[in-house]
């Protein structure tokens, strides 16, 4: 057999998986990022910190949203709140 069917279940529960494997990978990116910032005090580093804190918070909440609409239920911070 050339192609494979797969379930269609089986199919939405890796692509949930993976989605919430990225939300984790970018939360945890984006916590590093606001102890990195919270760490420098420096006035030229505090300002680039601080731009990369807030690209990796919408990543993050940009993330967060996909997985909303799509339904997506895992171990997710109940503390984010969705903008």
């Amino acid at each position: 057999m050339l192609f494979r069917h797969r379930n269609k279940e089986v199919v939405k529960q890796e692509s949930d998986q993976r989605l919430l494997n990225l939300i984790y990978e970018t939360k945890a990116s984006w916590d590093h990022a606001k102890e990195t910032e919270q760490a420098v005090y420096e006035a030229n580093a505090s300002t680039e910190l601080h731009y990369r804190t807030r690209l990796q918070e919408q990543k993050y909440l940009y993330l967060y949203r996909i997985a909303r609409k799509f339904k997506v239920h895992g171990k997710m911070n109940r503390g984010v709140v969705d903008r």
